[in-house]
């Protein structure tokens, strides 16, 4: 496939449904296509609707395309504005909002928005490598100021002010990894890193309580922030600044162009922040496609919605 430097030359590439469906079959199969009900390759293409296939297994027999099993499934959105929206997300170093995005596609911004989430969903960093090496881990609150609320809807809640808590890991010169935690305790944070880390790894943290085990599983190295330290240097460079940069480009991300984003959605807000920043090495052809790779899946709007 050709590739392409620019959205100039994606929207070259991709200026027909029939282009966008005979690339999502090969990311998605290859050269094989497999039925998404039952998984046997045992198919047939129709030559009447080469968009169709049909299984020929007697056990299932199914007919399908390419976007069945996808987040693509039953949409009414035609795939280049699809393609369009997830070449934005992949490569735009701070996303796109839905009202934004409303705009460019022609869509309502209700459509844009589920849209904007459904490929968040594909953004998602389910990988299952640990981190290893160094590791840094950090937390951070995400949400509006206090100051800023209507008196109605200021909390008190300590020192996060009712604020959402993310728990942030990145290996130096690696992948980060996030996830959204109830609190900033032992109890949530200290499961999170054994599902993220590997064991054996060194771990570079700040002063915080909630770190005081990871010594019995890892290598421990602290900063201490209150004392006004965050550099120290021993057989390795001590500091947290690698995660602490990741926070700034999440926070640039939802501050400058969504606002405000709800705790409920907000996973999904890192891991499209996520995606990026373990992609920046990567050309924007190769981004878009490891995007797609990850295509298989749904959010029906009512889940989204929670309803």
């Amino acid at each position: 496939m050709k590739t392409f430097k620019n959205i100039f030359d994606f929207q070259a590439h991709f200026n027909t449904e029939e282009k966008c469906r005979e690339y999502l079959e090969q990311q998605r199969w290859g050269n094989t296509p497999a039925c998404p009900c039952c998984g046997s390759t045992n198919v047939i293409r129709f030559a009447t609707n080469n968009r169709i296939f049909k299984c020929r297994e007697k056990e299932c027999r199914k007919k399908f395309s390419v976007t069945v099993g996808t987040i693509y499934e039953n949409t009414k959105i035609p795939l280049q504005k699809w393609f369009l929206a997830t070449y934005i997300l992949a490569v735009h170093s701070k996303g796109i909002s839905s009202l934004q995005l409303a705009t460019w596609l022609g869509v309502t911004q209700k459509t844009a928005w589920h849209l904007n989430h459904r490929i968040r969903e594909m953004l998602s960093f389910n990988a299952p490598e640990l981190l290893d090496g160094i590791v840094e881990i950090d937390e951070t609150y995400v949400g509006g100021s206090e100051s800023n609320k209507h008196a109605s809807k200021r909390t008190v809640k300590g020192g996060a002010g009712g604020k959402a808590m993310v728990l942030g890991a990145v290996e130096r010169g690696g992948n980060v990894k996030t996830k959204v935690i109830a609190k900033t305790d032992q109890h949530n944070i200290i499961p999170v890193i054994k599902e993220t880390v590997a064991e054996g790894s060194i771990m570079v943290t700040d002063e915080h309580n909630a770190y005081n085990s990871l010594h019995l599983d890892y290598t421990h190295k602290r900063v201490n922030h209150r004392e006004k330290e965050y550099v120290r240097r021993e057989d390795i460079v001590i500091h947290t600044n690698s995660i602490e940069g990741f926070w700034n480009i999440l926070k640039k991300q939802i501050n400058g162009i969504h606002h405000s984003v709800s705790p409920k959605h907000l996973q999904r807000y890192c891991d499209e922040s996520a995606f990026r920043y373990n992609h920046r090495k990567a050309l924007q052809d190769e981004r878009f496609a490891d995007a797609l790779a990850n295509c298989e899946g749904s959010l029906k709007y009512k889940k989204l919605i929670g309803k």
